[in-house]
């Protein structure tokens, strides 16, 4: 496989996958602080939150366990529109909250004739709908007549409030749930919102696309704990033997660890209060650009050959350096983006201009991994270590195999959203999160295996090409007392020429690096 190939299609799919999907989802209890009311079509409407939500079990006499419940939500209308009505007037200003399922969007709305679709009953759909003219459009659902639900609320007089009566929304059935607060009084134009809505699953506040995950980071806790375990194991028995790339695998398995075991108690957190404190999601966020970067730089060090065909990064470390720390602020601002708070209130231009900085280091870092990968294997067949070149060729493999998987992944991903506008899958949509974290687990496991403290640990380490020699030498010695004048013969006439090679061969390296 031509690496440099696969380097650039990896990097040009990256860019594309980067920031796809995340972690991200609403907070199970959403409030509100006078947020706006926009206008869409002939209406006023203002988005509430949208949450899988499983239903109930079959028995009907058990206290409700999924619900969507009101808690002081009031509406806020303009000086200006308040006086525009008397003391003594009863009904003043109409505003709904319309809480449905996703199946059940086409229900909500109409067109008069193949016309524009709205919101809102006009003249025209009132005679075609038999809707009530301004009010929200709304047929019933062929499952269940009640639904939509409708919860209306009316201004009163010239107040400038209303508080929208608390209700409790029992959810009979499984499924995605979105609620609009919407109003089709013109007169309501500057309407604003206050309150909160509190949003449950049977097992707790998790939204239900998140809450697989926290199953998923119980089993990813155990297995890095068993990765923990075997290798910490083989690190103090041949402790001796360690080598400085070994130390920076043990790093990055124990924030692996740790990481995982953050997201648990985060999701915990998360599902018994139904919030996501600030603090504790930077702080766990802030543990996972850690271990992204530094495993990146680990495999980026592995490609260079650190540690084994050169002692250092000599003049390339400030330059590995800065790519980290840029690296671990592009995706420390897009992880706090996606987990603390709510999604909805990033837009779309403000979530790209944090999705594509990571995307396209990602990229860069595939390309300069790829690149120095290549280079390495060249160097290590012209110099002929058979042990450490076995060593990179399956390195190689695992991470052409491990591109080749993203790329695959992200196929999936690009065709799962195009096919899911609507989320009606979230049921299986955490799968797409895993995948990452799995493929990331692997990559690192072969890694351990690979260089995996033992007592040749230093057969693999640089020490000159006459480490190279005294490997041969060995092998050597072991085929026979007969051959052995031989091979210090040939150990002794190649000393020179080995030395020279490699002192040529690393002035060739600097100045292309």
């Amino acid at each position: 496989m031509d690496l440099r190939r696969l380097a650039v299609l990896a990097a040009a799919l990256a860019a594309l996958a980067g920031g796809w999907w995340g972690r991200g989802a609403e907070a199970s209890i959403h409030t509100y602080d006078r947020e706006p009311f926009r206008e869409v079509g002939n209406a006023f409407l203002l988005s509430g939150g949208s949450e899988g939500i499983v239903a109930d079990g079959a028995d009907p006499a058990a206290p409700a366990s999924s619900f969507i419940k009101f808690v002081n939500v009031t509406f806020w209308r303009t000086p200006e529109a308040a006086e525009s009505h008397s003391k003594m007037a009863h009904s003043t200003g109409l505003v709904q909250a319309i809480l449905f399922e996703a199946a059940d969007r086409d229900n909500i709305g109409g067109s008069a004739y193949g016309g524009q679709r709205s919101i809102c009953c006009t003249p025209d759909l009132a005679k075609l709908e038999g809707c009530k003219q301004g009010e929200v459009i709304r047929r019933p659902s062929s499952d269940d007549q009640d639904w939509p639900y409708v919860l209306d609320t009316h201004f009163s007089a010239n107040y400038l409030s209303v508080k929208l009566e608390e209700e409790q929304v029992h959810i009979t059935k499984t499924g995605m749930y979105n609620l609009f607060f919407i109003s089709c009084d013109p007169k309501l134009r500057g309407l604003t919102m206050s309150g909160k809505t509190i949003w449950r699953n049977p097992g707790g506040y998790l939204p239900g696309r998140m809450a697989p995950l926290m199953k998923f980071y119980v089993l990813m806790s155990l297995a890095y704990l068993l990765v923990m375990i075997v290798w910490f194991s083989q690190y103090i028995r041949f402790w001796r033997d360690i080598l400085p790339i070994q130390n920076w695998i043990t790093l990055v398995i124990a924030l692996g660890l740790f990481e995982m075991t953050l997201w648990y108690f985060e999701y915990l957190n998360f599902n018994s209060s139904g919030v996501r404190p600030v603090g504790i999601t930077t702080w766990v966020v802030t543990v996972g650009a850690i271990r992204k970067t530094v495993s990146r730089l680990l495999i980026l060090s592995i490609s260079m050959g650190y540690g084994v065909v050169r002692p250092t990064l000599g003049g390339l470390t400030s330059k590995v350096l800065l790519l980290g720390l840029t690296y671990f602020l592009a995706s420390e601002m897009l992880d706090i983006a996606e987990n603390v708070g709510t999604i909805n209130d990033i837009s779309g231009k403000a979530r790209l201009f944090l999705v594509l900085p990571d995307a396209f280091l990602d990229a860069f870092l595939i390309l300069w991994i790829f690149t120095s990968l290549s280079r390495t294997l060249e160097k290590l067949q012209a110099r002929r270590s058979s042990v450490k070149l076995d060593i990179y060729r399956k390195f190689t493999n695992a991470l052409a195999i491990s591109v080749i998987a993203s790329v695959a992944w992200i196929g999936y991903e690009v065709y799962f959203k195009a096919t899911d506008p609507f989320s009606e899958r979230w049921q299986s949509a955490w799968i797409i999160t895993a995948f990452w974290d799995v493929l990331a687990l692997v990559l690192l496991v072969v890694i351990c295996y690979l260089w995996a403290p033992s007592q040749s640990s230093q057969r693999y380490a640089y020490s000159g090409e006459a480490a190279d020699d005294d490997d041969e030498e060995a092998q050597s010695l072991t085929k026979g007392d007969g051959e052995v004048g031989m091979v210090k013969i040939d150990k002794d006439r190649s000393v020179g020429v080995s030395n020279a090679f490699s002192l040529e061969d690393e002035a060739e390296e600097d100045k292309r690096e």
